[in-house]
């Protein structure tokens, strides 16, 4: 019985390049030529002595036109007991049955029960001038795992390699989990996969896939263009078998599939492996964890931000979704866009973390913010759903970790003192009932009569929206973290900036916030500003030894902050962007730097930037922004001071001697001017 049997190798091992071992079991009746068959395909002569066994024969890789190393094991009965053809079995990837086709008794004792591929060979038909396939047809459409039959001889050569090219060509491109032979169509599995990979190939959404992105999946899955003339070859293939195959000269699914079921009914089967395998899939026709997770090293004290290729990439997908082009993704919208998905990754609580419009559908900004706030928290789930979309497919990447960047340790920005991190988390801490979910939408620009009508199963313990900090966007991301004082988790505690925030009608709420505090921040690096919530309510008597503008004032922290989201428009900002400031520059509110003068600290860290033609960002602002600096304005009239006071103190100095030492200072006012705007372009 000659059996070619193997380890069954993994994924990303199985490629025509592949440099895994396959082996092949030779199996068959006594006298049917296994030994034979190996010993003519190694010394391309039939042999005049036969062995009753061959020994393990290993073909190079390349000498196989798949380019895989292939064992090949015989199996002798007068040598070798059941259990070990079973333990042989049991290693193979696949198992080639001989019989001989002038033995009708040979195919009678054909035995067929496996797990991995068959392929019947029928061997010495020099012998004989008919064939037998009519005798193994229909035992080939009673067992679905016989991927093939082969008619050879070892004694003239005949089909000796093409035999061991099917053995490798069923274990690298089995039928079994593309086709069911009984009902000649695509088994739903691999429906399913093509329908993804038709999906993601495409880039307009239209439904069809015109020349383009014909030629783009082409490239994609084998390195080279199709000529027009190709193109129009296979669509009128297409054409001439269906009817809606072909739409605007377009492919569409339906055309799509029908020529992968093609490809198989014709024997093409490393077709569609080829194009399955590049898209991610395994030999069960699921995405590997090869694919969907590649490895991604993340530091200790460092997070994970999506680059600018990557926002790229989710704005096409965002466009190429969005028909009504409403700059918003409605239930609809967002169904057809995680089609490609097995299941659905965003619940309803998504439309409570992000902005969202009147309808409360997706904006373009809370999109993104989505994903960068998925790309925080749970980077591996950020680069499964980006498998998922097929961005390394689109952008020709190796995986979706280059779509990642991984962030400088923190404890470097502390000492150079800056940051080119754009996503900075604040955690929210309070008692209950202290408004800190209100605090979390007012961010998302709801006041209170818009959080009235949210869910409670809908609610969101995450907020994230963009803040601009000198011309610069970034995310602030706002965490509300439950009020339980005895079990503050270390995620709880890790963050860029703290809000401890209290009901100012509550006498009972800023208690929490001053043992919070003392407990877990008091000698951290963390900045903290403490929200005075529910500002416009009257404001009680707090029950604590100190009061609130007391406490802030014993520890040198800012003053409360008043805020409420009990407004007719939308809740201001502001306290937002200071939040985004404080995270940016620590070190401008640590204890380090306290010895600053507090009206000097206040300047820089809560300077309210007011730009003429509302960008923020082109260099007329910048300008126009640092002219208004509170704090460029008290060096200026600093220096008005001193000027006017000489000139008073002495009077009778000379004309000429006066105005040289207004010209000096107007200069040093000029020189510092100039310095604080160089600085504020290289934070840019």
């Amino acid at each position: 019985h000659v059996s070619d049997c193997g380890r069954k190798p993994k994924y990303s091992e199985r490629t025509h390049t592949d440099t895994a071992r396959k082996c092949s079991i030779q199996k068959g009746s006594a006298k049917v030529g296994k030994t034979s068959l190996i010993m003519s395909l190694v010394s391309e002569e039939f042999p005049d002595e036969v062995p009753l066994r061959a020994e393990e024969i290993t073909i190079p890789a390349d000498v196989t036109p798949e380019r895989v190393p292939t064992h090949i094991v015989d199996y002798s009965e007068a040598e070798q007991s059941d259990e070990q053809l079973y333990q042989e079995i049991s290693k193979a990837n696949v198992i080639c049955i001989v019989y001989s086709v002038n033995n009708k008794k040979s195919i009678e004792k054909v035995s067929l029960v496996s797990v991995v591929p068959l392929i019947l060979v029928g061997n010495k038909s020099d012998l004989v001038e008919h064939s037998s396939m009519e005798t193994i047809l229909p035992i080939m459409n009673q067992y679905q795992d016989i991927e093939t039959c082969v008619e050879c001889s070892a004694k003239n050569l005949k089909n000796i390699s093409e035999l061991f090219y099917y053995a490798q060509k069923a274990v690298l491109h089995p039928t079994g989990p593309l086709y069911c032979p009984e009902e000649k169509e695509l088994k739903p599995s691999c429906i399913k996969a093509l329908t993804r990979i038709f999906k993601i190939s495409d880039l307009d959404n239209d439904g069809i896939l015109n020349d383009s992105e014909l030629n783009f999946f082409q490239r994609t899955c084998f390195n080279t263009p199709l000529a027009p003339q190709a193109l129009e070859d296979v669509k009128n293939v297409v054409r001439r078998n269906m009817m809606d195959g072909v739409k605007d000269n377009g492919l569409t699914l339906k055309g799509f599939l029908f020529l992968h079921t093609l490809f198989i009914q014709r024997g093409r089967h490393e077709t569609t492996w080829t194009v399955l395998r590049r898209f991610g899939y395994d030999d069960d026709l699921e995405l590997t964890q090869e694919y969907l997770f590649p490895m991604i090293k993340i530091p200790p004290d460092c997070t994970t931000e999506l680059n600018h290729n990557a926002y790229l990439f989710l704005q096409s997908v965002f466009d190429k979704h969005d028909k009504d082009r409403d700059c918003a993704l409605s239930p609809e919208e967002v169904k057809d866009l995680f089609k490609v998905f097995p299941y659905m990754p965003w619940g309803p609580d998504v439309n409570n973390t992000v902005c969202t419009n009147e309808q409360g559908w997706l904006t373009y900004q809370g999109y993104l913010s989505q994903w960068t706030l998925t790309t925080y928290l749970d980077v591996q789930r950020s680069l499964e759903y980006l498998g998922y979309l097929g961005y390394s497919i689109i952008y020709e990447q190796e995986s979706q970790a280059a779509a990642i960047t991984v962030t400088r340790n923190k404890r470097i920005d502390l000492q150079k003192k800056q940051t080119q991190r754009s996503v900075f988390r604040c955690n929210v801490l309070g008692a209950r009932g202290s408004g800190k979910s209100g605090f979390l939408q007012a961010f998302l620009g709801r006041n209170l009569q818009r959080q009235r009508r949210i869910r409670e199963e809908h609610k969101s313990f995450y907020a994230i929206s963009t803040t601009y900090v000198y011309g610069q966007e970034k995310y602030l991301l706002l965490h509300e973290v439950m009020p339980d004082f005895d079990f503050l988790t270390e995620t709880d505690l890790s963050c860029d900036v703290v809000c401890l925030v209290y009901d100012i009608n509550n006498p009972r709420s800023f208690e929490y916030c001053a043992k919070v505090y003392k407990q877990y921040f008091i000698d951290s690096k963390t900045p903290c500003v403490v929200i005075a919530a529910k500002s416009d309510l009257h404001e009680v008597r707090q029950h604590y030894s100190l009061s609130p503008h007391d406490f802030c004032r014993k520890h040198k922290l800012h003053p409360p902050q008043p805020f409420t989201c009990s407004t007719n428009e939308a809740p201001s900002k502001d306290i937002y962007t200071r939040l985004t400031t404080m995270a940016m520059y620590p070190h401008l509110a640590l204890s380090d730097v306290r010895k600053i003068k507090t009206s000097h600290l206040q300047c820089i860290v809560h300077a309210r930037l007011r730009c003429m033609c509302a960008c923020n960002r082109c260099t007329y602002c910048l300008c126009q922004n640092l002219l208004k600096l509170e704090l460029l304005r008290s060096i200026k009239a600093q220096l008005r001071t001193v000027v006017f006071n000489r000139h008073m103190a002495q009077a009778d100095l000379k004309n000429s001697t006066f105005w040289l030492r207004a010209s000096v200072g107007a200069t040093v006012f000029a020189v510092l001017g100039f310095a604080m705007y160089r600085a504020l372009l290289k934070q840019r």
